[in-house]
């Protein structure tokens, strides 16, 4: 007898934690002539409580015929390695950081130390690439893990059950990041340094994980306002470049997608569902149904 009691207990507890699992993020249901889709909004880093998933996205994803996500990073690292390659690294016989005026090159030297970073990467890196180690850097001091991301783990449910798609390239992305001119580059770096000096963009990233980690629709509206009137460099590029002007392909992409099958789920950055500009209103301007499940 003792053994089914501990198998129904250990059953019940595993039924009560799926029932506590916390609602994260944003999810919305998407409704087209025939077919629905989940879309969710993702968080890149994670914490292993963040799993398992609230039973509706679970249940979603493990239902779901195709599983949409902006790249699957682990579909093909080759192709992540020739991107950054290509994208990502100073020509060789590029002035790159020897084209700065001294006092400049010794204040971005000096930031860079300060994080930890070896400022000889100024040689190799793009001043891109290494305004994105600063960020991971920030992850690392909130306690969270590109390795948890929500992403990842969704890739995870999926692989062997389901079709993943992916809406971009990883060769496409990191061209994105490249386009920028590499003086404009040097600037975003700069300011990168600078609001991790006051402490800026820690708190910023702490702002974010807080409001994912509580779907908190208050503070998620109160970050899409900060994006939309940030008027620095690096603000307008990422609301302009890494946010607006990939909205409208992916949005594309999901509507396609929703035309041809149903029950899909689609897991996008959680920053490209807010605001006017964001896909969830991108896809009621083409005349499908958007309901927000929280």
């Amino acid at each position: 007898m003792r053994r089914p009691i501990i198998v129904a207990f250990l059953g019940f507890v595993l039924l009560a934690c799926q029932a506590l699992a916390a609602e994260r993020g944003a999810l919305f249901k998407v409704s087209g002539a025939k077919h629905s889709l989940y879309l969710y909004g993702t968080i890149h880093a994670g914490k292993a409580d963040y799993y398992p998933l609230e039973p509706r996205l679970g249940k979603a994803v493990a239902a779901a015929p195709t599983l949409a996500l902006e790249v699957d990073v682990q579909r093909d690292p080759g192709a992540t390695a020739a991107a950054f390659q290509q994208y990502g690294l100073v020509a060789a016989g590029s002035a790159g950081v020897a084209q700065l005026p001294a006092a400049r090159r010794q204040r971005i030297e000096a930031g860079l130390k300060l994080q930890g970073i070896d400022p000889g990467a100024l040689a190799q890196l793009k001043p891109w690439v290494l305004a994105t180690m600063l960020a991971v850097a920030d992850l690392a001091k909130l306690g969270v893990d590109p390795a948890l991301g929500v992403d990842l783990h969704l890739a995870s449910l999926a692989r062997g059950k389901a079709r993943i798609a992916e809406l971009e390239s990883v060769q496409y992305q990191a061209a994105l990041l490249d386009r920028l001119p590499l003086a404009m580059q040097w600037d975003v770096l700069e300011e990168t340094l600078a609001h991790m000096a006051s402490g800026q963009q820690l708190r910023e990233t702490r702002e974010l994980f807080a409001a994912y980690e509580g779907a908190d629709r208050t503070a998620l509206d109160a970050i899409a306002h900060r994006i939309e009137t940030d008027d620095s460099v690096s603000g307008k590029f990422i609301r302009d470049v890494v946010l607006i002007e990939r909205n409208g392909p992916m949005a594309d992409k999901l509507a396609a997608l929703l035309a041809r099958e149903d029950n899909a789920v689609a897991a996008v950055g959680l920053l490209h569902l807010l605001g006017k500009h964001g896909i969830p209103e991108l896809l009621r301007q083409r005349g499908l149904r958007v309901e927000r499940v929280y």
